[in-house]
């Protein structure tokens, strides 16, 4: 088909994302688990690619056969959310099944994930269609970005299998640890695990040992989400179920604000100027009940980002 396989597959490849459009009509809260739901589900490859590859059959006048148009958009479309299962926030790949699939193994953006595939995809593109040259470069850029998504799933095993003792050299009695990349690096990794009051956010470079005093302290205050009183539906239950209950609570002014622990805390972006965790929600508070619910806002995050202390961090402990 050529380079206009690479063209529609590209844009096959985006359409699970369009679901983004469709939060905002929905509660915030609702609208985490409409991201990443039924677009990123089997089910919506199987009727999409059939539907979009007899347009684009029907377009270009019957030029290619059917099955290779639908081949196209099923593949283009399904890779997505197989790709989305390795990083944190996981997919509903199995819709309707409410189960969110995520192996927490590379983070959402990767330049060495995304870089070597684009330009091994950029060569073959500029090479002539008989050329066999085109079909094995990107091979080596599939095979290259398989094995690197592979490498990601050993590292986090290997990492969570020591994350409660690398805990423990700082004489911490922990359980229930995740581990999960930090950001646009597979070298350095986070870890999050619990003691009946803390939770513990440990950090492990892959190039030197683990060092117990980077360990930050998060309290853990989670009764104070089911005290709460709504004003329609009551969403406590959901934001545990989103955070897979890795969460705590800060009562700020009229806000109570919901952190999904999940997604780390930002001291190490920061250069320890900011030890808030990164995501969450802010419950305003009005004559005792939820009035309104908002996304964090983390303006205050790009104002303090230390990018060379971060780099630092990854390749050499201080």
């Amino acid at each position: 088909m050529g380079n206009k396989a690479a063209f529609w597959g590209a844009i096959a490849g985006t359409i699970p994302d369009l679901d983004v459009f469709l939060t905002r009509l929905y509660h915030p809260v609702d609208a985490a688990l409409v991201h990443r739901g039924f677009s990123h589900s089997i089910l919506f490859a199987v009727l999409m690619g059939p539907l979009l590859g007899y347009l684009l059959f029907r377009f270009y006048k019957r030029k290619h056969e059917l099955n290779l148009w639908i081949k196209l958009f099923f593949l283009s479309i399904i890779t997505h959310p197989m790709l989305d299962m390795f990083t944190n926030y996981g997919t509903e790949f199995l819709w309707p099944i409410n189960l969110r699939i995520t192996f927490n193994s590379v983070f959402v953006i990767d330049p060495l994930y995304t870089v070597p595939f684009m330009i091994f995809l950029i060569i073959a593109l500029f090479l002539k269609r008989e050329n066999p040259k085109r079909y094995r470069i990107n091979m080596i850029g599939i095979f290259y970005s398989s094995v690197y998504l592979l490498y990601g799933v050993v590292i986090k095993l290997f990492i969570l299998g020591n994350a409660n003792d690398y805990f423990a050299e700082n004489n911490l009695k922990t359980r229930n640890a995740m581990v999960t990349p930090m950001p646009l690096t597979s070298f350095y990794w986070m870890m999050l695990a619990e003691d009946d009051t803390n939770y513990y956010v440990g950090y492990k470079s892959l190039f030197y040992e683990f060092e117990p005093a980077d360990i930050d302290t998060v309290p853990k205050r989670k009764k104070a989400l089911y005290d709460l009183k709504w004003t329609g539906k009551n969403y406590s239950s959901k934001l545990d179920f989103i955070a897979n209950g890795y969460y705590t609570t800060e009562l700020t002014g009229d806000t109570l604000n919901f952190y999904d622990l999940r997604f780390g805390i930002v001291s190490k972006m920061t250069d320890g100027k900011i030890k808030t965790p990164l995501m969450g929600y802010g419950m305003v508070i009005d004559n005792g009940t939820v009035q309104k619910t908002i996304r964090s806002n983390r303006s205050d995050l790009m104002k303090h980002l230390n990018f060379g202390a971060y780099l630092t961090k990854i390749f050499k402990h201080e």
